[in-house]
C-alpha cells in the first residue's frame, strides 16, 4: 500500500516568510549563477538585490494578486502569486524548493487554478523562461506558446467548457 500524497496548502505570504522566499527566489537562480565568477559573497548579495527589485515590480504591478506561501504536509515549500482578472488568471510565479520538484506538487498546486479558470470562462497564462524544465508540465496542463518576448515565453490555456 502506498503512502498518501502530502498535503499542500496555500496561506498568505507575511512580511516574517521573506527569509523563505528569498531562500526560493535564489534557488530558482542556482543553476545561472554557477556560470558567473562570483565569489559566494558576491552571488548572495546578486540574489539578494534581484529578489528586491522583483518584489518591488510584483508589488507595483500585481499588487491586487494573492501572494501565497505553498506548504508541503506543513514546511514550506515555495510560492504562489495570482493575479485575477476579467477575462485572465496570470501566474505571475510559482516556484518549489528544489526538493519539492519532480514530485506531482506543481501539477497538484495549478490543478484548482485551471479548475478556476474554467468555471469562470477565462484563459489561464504563465510567463515562462525559455529554459525553465517545467514546460513540460505547462504543455501536459494544456498549455501553448503564444507570444515570444525575450527571455520568456508566454504561455496560455484557455478555458475548457462543459460539454
Amino acid at each position: 500500500m502506498s503512502a498518501p500524497p502530502p498535503a499542500i496548502a496555500l496561506r498568505p505570504a507575511t512580511p516574517q516568510d521573506q527569509p523563505f522566499l528569498l531562500r526560493v527566489y535564489a534557488s530558482t537562480r542556482e543553476q545561472e549563477l554557477a556560470q558567473v565568477p562570483f565569489t559566494p559573497e558576491q552571488k548572495a548579495a546578486f540574489v539578494g538585490q534581484q529578489f528586491q527589485a522583483q518584489s518591488v515590480h510584483y508589488a507595483r504591478h500585481y499588487g491586487d494578486a494573492s501572494f501565497d506561501v505553498v506548504e508541503v504536509d506543513g514546511a514550506p515549500a515555495g510560492r504562489l502569486i495570482v493575479a485575477r482578472a476579467e477575462e485572465t488568471l496570470l501566474i505571475v510565479d510559482v516556484a518549489l524548493l528544489p526538493e519539492f520538484r519532480g514530485a506531482g506538487i506543481g501539477t497538484r498546486l495549478l490543478a484548482p487554478l485551471l479548475a478556476e479558470a474554467d468555471a469562470a470562462g477565462k484563459r489561464i497564462s504563465i510567463h515562462v523562461e525559455r529554459e525553465n524544465p517545467a514546460q513540460r508540465l505547462y504543455a501536459r496542463l494544456g498549455f501553448a506558446p503564444v507570444a515570444d518576448e525575450g527571455v520568456y515565453q508566454l504561455w496560455e490555456r484557455q478555458a475548457k467548457t462543459a460539454s
